[in-house]
């Protein structure tokens, strides 16, 4: 490999972990939103109860209370799936002790926990042998018709 080659392939590598970056921060900020949207629907719950407080009937707040908790309970739904995304582009995942390992890491270097097989490879295990048996099926059809 020329060193053009392996600047170009440099510059490549570059140009990649830019996009990842720019898109590590654009879900960032996404949940910083939905995060000062949930603080904005406490504050609203809050101000629900002391209403409901000043008029003597703490009832008249429930509607509130349940219409916003709903609400925060979505935005930190959304608020998963980005980190969930996040975790993707930068291929990490979470340990049960709470420290992010790298995506290919079979034990965790901090408590030593074991890894179960990743999705993708546990589907690409399983396709194999679908494969095999077509394979046979259509290598016995060609016998046949000989």
């Amino acid at each position: 490999m020329g060193f053009f080659d392996k600047l170009k392939e440099g510059a490549s590598k570059a140009a990649d972990k830019a996009k990842e970056s720019v898109e590590v921060v654009r879900l960032t900020s996404q949940i910083s939103g939905k995060r000062k949207d949930i603080e904005k629907h406490y504050i609203q719950i809050g101000e629900a109860v002391f209403q409901a407080n000043l008029s003597h009937d703490l009832s008249a707040a429930e509607p509130a209370i349940i219409t916003f908790s709903e609400q925060i309970v979505a935005l930190q739904k959304e608020i998963d799936e980005l980190e969930e995304k996040i975790m993707e582009i930068k291929d990490e995942k979470d340990c049960v002790c709470g420290k992010v390992v790298p995506i290919d890491t079979k034990f965790c270097p901090s408590c030593g926990h074991k890894f179960e097989e990743a999705p993708a490879a546990a589907a690409e295990s399983t396709e194999e042998p679908e494969a095999e048996a077509v394979a046979p099926a259509s290598a016995s059809s060609e016998s046949q018709q000989q």
